[in-house]
């Protein structure tokens, strides 16, 4: 399954970056829809439309949190590694798209909390679109180098 193209289509539709990435591996991760969508739902937007980090970088990071995480609050060996594996995924955001920050790559959008009406205009002037496939490619090439491990 092309994940970025799912992503995309999932975006296009109405969910925000965050929600898209996450529901695109439903089929890795397992996740009930309705909950990953629920999960996702305070990312887009750069974190409820303040504009932080992209939501699409966001959703990355909880795939892979979901997939690679560690979960023993007393593992720092663990946890290094996963902290690397989310600096890994956030470098190589960053080197194709510019940035990981919302208003950055938005180049400052509003950041009241209203949603911006999904129109045709929407959709040809913001890059949410590149920027949930690029988070899914990325995702998709670090899984492929990095089996995921067995629970």
């Amino acid at each position: 399954m092309d994940h970025s193209i799912q992503a995309a289509e999932l975006f296009l539709k109405g969910y925000n970056c965050s929600q898209a990435v996450v529901l695109a591996y439903g089929d890795v991760t397992g996740l009930d829809p309705e909950l990953a969508a629920r999960l996702a739902s305070s990312f887009g937007g750069g974190m409820g439309r303040l504009r932080e980090v992209c939501g699409a970088v966001s959703g990355m990071f909880l795939v892979a949190g979901y997939l690679y995480g560690y979960t023993d609050p007393n593992a720092p060996a663990e946890k290094k590694a996963h902290y690397q594996r989310i600096q890994e995924l956030a470098a190589g955001f960053r080197a194709q798209a510019g940035s990981i920050v919302c208003r950055e790559l938005l180049k400052d959008p509003p950041s009241d909390p209203a949603p911006t009406p999904r129109t045709a205009a929407f959709y040809q002037t913001r890059p949410c679109t590149r920027m949930v496939m690029l988070a899914c490619q990325l995702l998709d090439q670090y899984i492929q180098d990095h089996p995921i491990p067995q629970k």
